[in-house]
């Protein structure tokens, strides 16, 4: 309880904000490494706080590009058995113990999820959000994947298994977007926000308290 707390105090402030996900594998000569930077970058001078899991590869990638702009670098950092490395391009920086309450907070904050590629804890925060958004407990905002080579059998089996086997409905395939380029991804998040509106009334975020 003392991290939902203490979390949520310090977070406060954030918003607009974009949750950021990806690889911790990462090296700063990657494409996807730079690519996440110039996003990072370009949504932090749009306006947006940047919010990632705050350690190396993607995370430090994205941390990097916000800070370089004008909008809060935020690192959401987790203690694991093998420490990880808290990387340093963070205005803010919060440490937690548990992962439901570090995710909580991915999702809380945010007002659109960018998906970079990833392994297991990527893929875990990426259908994380999209229940969350499919099951109304959290607004329908944008969840774009970025990287249309590498998320491109994993959409197909979507449509193919998912989709066809009836066990999700064909309209849920429209939560997802994927667009690689850095500024059509700030526009469609930009366009959401001027349509919508960047501040969400608080009783839609009511149904998180029941997850």
């Amino acid at each position: 309880m003392s991290e939902f707390v203490e979390a949520t105090e310090r977070l406060s402030t954030i918003r607009p904000a974009v949750s950021i996900f990806g690889s911790a594998r990462l090296s700063p000569e990657s494409p996807v490494y730079q690519l996440t930077e110039r996003i990072a970058r370009l949504l932090s001078d749009a306006g947006f706080s940047v919010i990632s899991g705050g350690g190396p590869g993607v995370m430090e990638a994205a941390n990097k590009g916000a800070w370089q702009g004008r909008s809060p670098s935020v690192g959401l950092n987790i203690q694991l058995p093998n420490e990880q490395r808290t990387n340093a391009y963070q205005d803010i920086s919060q440490t937690f113990r548990h992962f439901f309450a570090r995710k909580y907070m991915f999702v809380r904050f945010a007002t659109a999820y960018v998906v970079m590629p990833g392994g297991f804890g990527t893929l875990d925060e990426l259908l994380e959000a999209l229940t969350l958004i499919q099951t109304r407990k959290t607004p329908g905002i944008p969840l774009i994947l970025v990287g249309r080579d590498f998320w491109a059998g994993l959409i197909d089996w979507f449509r193919t298994r998912l989709v066809a086997d009836g066990l999700i409905d064909p309209a849920d395939m429209a939560l997802i977007q994927i667009i690689d380029e850095p500024d059509q991804i700030v526009n469609a998040i930009l366009h959401y926000h001027e349509t919508r509106g960047v501040e969400q009334p608080s009783d839609e975020h009511d149904p998180l308290l029941n997850l």
